[in-house]
């Protein structure tokens, strides 16, 4: 049967019970008040009639309009006779009511009116109960037929309620469930429902859904399977290792060169949780640290060292976390993070030879460029002979250029330095005026020919500083010089130094150009350069100056608004590091 032939069935039945009961319920109350108005309208009505002839009876010694009162109510009780000899009985009470008129003082005939008046009362009282009778068993019939029909009907609306809700609901459960298991891809879950209803429609195409995901699964599990094994080749053929570990820290795959390096067998790694691999294995251990202290990092800074392939190999670490939206959803899930270990051994071993490089072509100018200087120096004493003008402009020009080659030899040995590993830092309590004194004599003259006042402001109770004095005041030497270079004729240089929480911050401030805030992250890189900047200058210096203080265990920054000049800062802390 179908669900809509069945509510409207059970709804239609339970609408004809409640209609027909009511139905009933009138009937039987109509005919409890007919039996009611039958007792009111006969026989009460007699009774008081009788009783005002009885009272007018007693008043005709001594009040004359008893009669006619007397003779009112006996002509309405011959309007009301209603039972079986009360006719009579009336008739009587008028004979002897027109005698005693004729003789009023005949108490003899008032008696017989008394006994007649009694007998319509009695035949009426013998009627009331009767009647009464009649009506209990009408009210009774009617109790018994109504519970009866109640009954029936409290029964089958219980059973519609029983059963009605759950052949809707049953199905409805049922088939949610299956649906689930659909969703799951449990494909092979199939509901039955027997009948002819909407609901074993339903399940029939429900079915043949099911069948037709089914054989789209089967048949395309050889192609995921193909495509399983094919990213698996790809990934054991990478030449970095790759290891890929799933939201619980469970190991999904790692490739050959990940098991080369940690020295681990597929199977006593793969299925296990990493944390629990890296308690026996010291490389895993600090590959999985940012992901075990939950660190923001996902990169370490410096390359980590391991030994592989027979010598000493660098790799640059990257975690990589896999969220995906899936299907159906609105919002991105974690299922998992992947670990890159890329091998940058030869750009590493590259690295080296330059930087030995740079060192060595470095050395071995400084020797050239100091004799050049020293015969620059013989030229220009005016005891070897007089100079002309001319003559002093060439050994001018050349004296600079030798300078700046010193310059830039000096700095390609700190860059040497740097990457190499062998910057010696002289660590040690160093009066700040002295590192303030050397920027200023440095750079006093470039100052003075752009008539640039240097001014210095220093806390009071600010003497020394933990730091290497050579290569601070070097630093605060090469910003000095570039605000010098890069200020306005008749501008003005602030040099600030005050105490910040445990640390000295040495800050150098000018109203020069600026910087594009384009170019603000970039101008601590090596060898950059402001695009469209035709000051003199090779990109080191602040590179340079960046290694100096991070190696001191401070830090360097930069604000710049552009067109309303730069402030340089660096941070060094009040104490030993």
């Amino acid at each position: 049967m179908k669900i809509k032939t069945k509510l409207n069935a059970g709804v239609g039945l339970l609408f004809i019970m409640i209609i027909g009961l009511s139905v009933l319920s009138g009937w039987y109350i109509n005919l409890l008040k007919k039996d009611t108005n039958n007792i009111l309208a006969a026989n009460y009505n007699t009774l008081q009639y009788s009783r005002n002839m009885l009272l007018a009876l007693e008043d005709m010694q001594t009040d004359p309009l008893a009669f006619d009162l007397f003779s009112k109510h006996l002509e309405k009780q011959r309007a009301n006779v209603t039972e079986p000899g009360e006719g009579e009985a009336t008739e009587k009470i008028a004979v002897h009511f027109n005698a005693l008129k004729s003789d009023p003082k005949n108490t003899e005939l008032q008696s017989s009116i008394r006994k007649d008046i009694a007998e319509v009362m009695q035949l009426n009282m013998s009627a009331i109960e009767h009647k009464s009778s009649i009506a209990n068993t009408t009210a009774g019939g009617a109790i018994t037929v109504i519970s009866i029909a109640g009954t029936f009907c409290f029964l089958v609306a219980f059973i519609l309620l029983v059963n009605l809700p759950s052949n809707i609901a049953n199905p409805i459960k049922v088939l949610t469930q299956s649906i689930k298991e659909i969703a799951n891809q449990n494909y092979k879950q199939r509901i039955d429902f027997e009948g002819n209803s909407e609901f074993s429609e339903l399940s029939r195409s429900f079915n043949t859904m099911a069948e037709k995901l089914q054989e789209f699964s089967e048949s395309k599990l050889d192609k995921i399977i193909k495509g399983k094994k094919r990213m698996e080749t790809l990934i054991d053929n990478l030449h970095d290792p790759v290891i890929g570990i799933d939201e619980n820290k469970k190991v999904l795959f790692v490739n050959d060169e990940a098991l080369k390096i940690t020295g681990l067998e597929r199977r006593n790694f793969v299925g296990q949780l990493i944390q629990d691999v890296a308690v026996s294995n010291d490389l895993v251990r600090t590959i999985i640290r940012e992901i075990i202290n939950k660190q923001e990092s996902k990169s370490l800074k410096d390359p980590m060292k391991i030994f592989a392939n027979g010598k000493e190999s660098y790799f640059e670490k990257e975690i990589v976390d896999i969220n995906v939206i899936p299907t159906g959803e609105a919002e991105s899930s974690f299922i998992g993070q992947v670990i890159m270990l890329r091998n940058i051994t030869p750009f590493k071993e590259l690295d080296l030879a330059k930087t030995n490089f740079m060192g060595t072509v470095s050395h071995e100018f400084k020797t050239p460029i100091s004799s050049i200087k020293m015969g620059i120096q013989l030229l220009g004493n005016e005891k070897i002979g007089t100079l002309n003008e001319e003559q002093k402009n060439l050994i001018s020009g050349v004296q600079d250029d030798a300078d700046r080659l010193l310059k830039i030899t000096s700095e390609l040995l700190n860059i040497a330095q740097v990457e190499s590993g062998s910057m010696k830092l002289n660590m040690q309590n160093t009066e700040i005026q002295d590192i303030i004194d050397y920027a200023m004599d440095a750079n006093k003259s470039a100052a003075d020919q752009k008539n640039i006042q240097v001014f210095v402001k220093k806390d009071a109770e600010l003497n020394s500083v933990y730091a290497d004095k050579d290569k601070t005041s070097w630093v605060l030497n090469n910003l000095l010089s570039n605000a010098v270079r890069y200020s306005y004729e008749n501008s003005s240089i602030e040099i600030n130094i005050k105490k910040q929480d445990n640390s000295i911050k040495f800050s150098v401030i000018d109203t020069g150009q600026g910087i594009d805030p384009a170019y603000t992250e970039r101008v601590f890189d090596r060898y950059f350069r402001i695009p469209g900047n035709k000051k003199e200058g090779n990109g080191l210096g602040l590179s340079i100056s960046k290694e100096f203080i991070e190696a001191q265990g401070g830090s360097i920054t930069v604000k710049s608004e552009f067109g309303a000049g730069s402030e340089f800062s660096f941070v060094l802390n009040n104490g030993k590091i």
